[in-house]
């Protein structure tokens, strides 16, 4: 059976939920309407959910709780939630496991060291997604946040701890902020050492003969200060970095997502195209692609952070690589369509719709915008963005279910900036 999972830690908000529902609604029934002439839980459910950190929350707000027993209400859906966190932060979700007993799990497996694990958990459902399992298997994480001031940087360390003790070899993608994760000298008293932590990673991936790769944007540590000089041939080196840490173009960055193994982000997804060849095609790579197409979901708006800058500066890096990508704008992402920018004439600032509009002019680079967040919000997009296509909830379930034309993979990853 398909089976499609998401990754969330960050504050879960209605809106989010809302366009997770009306997706899955989509979904049932236009792909599987089988589904719903049954009411037990599937014993393999379709959509798996792994909720720790602030997303957990969302279970309990009395506003999101009711929002997903509506998505609950599809038998063909759980949610695993992280035990330790849901300790941590009080949160009781009672109420919502009381009317969905067998579709919410908040008591994790054993791992390897015979210890409830929520990372051992999200490896396992990993590892059915990998058919059939290869001895050179990956997991990959992409980190954009900064350690220590976001607790996503430790749960990527467990992620990739958790698939090495279960004989993964292991991959950390460091961009934007997610590059401090490797300077060095790091020496935190109230929390675990990141950068410890991944030197430790390191090594044990050499003890067990697995490989553990980590990369870092060379333009993101450069306008953060990490000095460093090129050998001249495509090495980087820094002294401001832990040893395992690599400092490379983009472009090596990209190279890794070009295959075929999992990767997961702070909040981020892993979808499997439930049918090839006679599929209806919502957009099309420009070649034959064996490589997973990417979904990046801008939901922060512009200027204020780096945010929807770097997710479209990284989108086009891999469509310049022959990866289908698709970028959609929506929640508080449409603000950088709305209106007409202008930059100050002494600013060195950029104008994101410009950026917007040289950028989509690769045809492996398809953008759209999400019309019911414009009018949650009240505002239009700038009409002069013909670049960036209107969709609804229909257009945004047929990206994320329906299988492109030319590629030749069974999965497409979702990230969410």
């Amino acid at each position: 059976m398909t089976s499609h999972f998401f990754f969330l830690s960050d504050p879960v908000t209605s809106e989010r939920l809302s366009w997770f529902e009306e997706s899955f609604k989509f979904y049932f029934i236009q792909i599987y309407p089988e589904s719903l002439m049954y009411r037990e839980t599937t014993k393999h459910p379709v959509f798996t959910f792994f909720l720790t950190g602030d997303a957990l929350a969302s279970l309990e707000n009395p506003e999101t709780q009711q929002i997903w027993s509506v998505i609950l209400s599809l038998s063909a859906v759980r949610i695993i939630c992280d035990r330790q966190e849901l300790d941590l932060r009080g949160i009781s979700i009672e109420q919502l496991k009381m009317k969905n007993p067998n579709q919410i799990i908040d008591q994790n497996g054993l791992s390897s060291h015979n210890q409830p694990s929520f990372w051992n958990d999200v490896v396992m459902l990993v590892r059915q997604q990998n058919r059939p399992p290869l001895p050179s298997d990956s997991i990959g994480w992409f980190q954009i946040e900064s350690p220590y001031m976001h607790r996503s940087a430790w749960y990527g360390l467990k992620f990739l701890s958790s698939a090495l003790e279960s004989r993964f070899s292991v991959e950390l993608y460091a961009y934007l902020d997610g590059i401090h994760m490797g300077h060095i000298g790091q020496s935190p008293i109230e929390s675990e050492n990141i950068g410890r932590g991944l030197e430790d990673l390191y090594d044990l991936a050499g003890k067990q003969g697995l490989t553990c790769q980590i990369l870092a944007c060379n333009h993101c540590a450069t306008a953060r200060g990490y000095s460093t000089w090129d050998d001249g041939k495509g090495v980087i080196i820094s002294t401001c970095a832990i040893k395992p840490f690599k400092i490379r173009d983009l472009n090596a960055m990209v190279d890794r997502f070009e295959h075929s193994h999992i990767i997961l982000s702070e909040n981020a997804g892993s979808i499997e195209f439930p049918w090839k060849g006679s599929a209806p095609s919502y957009d099309r790579s420009e070649q034959n692609s064996n490589s997973p197409p990417i979904t990046i979901l801008i939901t922060k708006s512009p200027y204020s952070t780096e945010h929807a800058y770097g997710a479209i500066a990284f989108a086009v890096a891999c469509a310049h690589q022959g990866i289908l990508t698709r970028v959609i704008f929506l929640e508080d992402g449409i603000y950088a369509l709305k209106g007409d920018p202008k930059a100050c004439p002494d600013s060195i600032g950029f104008n994101i719709q410009d950026y917007i509009n040289v950028a989509a002019g690769n045809e492996n680079l398809h953008l759209f915008a999400l019309t019911p967040s414009f009018q949650k919000r009240g505002v239009t997009k700038n009409k002069n963005l013909k670049a960036v296509l209107d969709i609804g909830y229909p257009g945004l379930a047929k990206i994320l279910f329906y299988l492109p034309g030319n590629v030749l993979v069974d999965h497409q990853r979702l990230l969410i900036f």
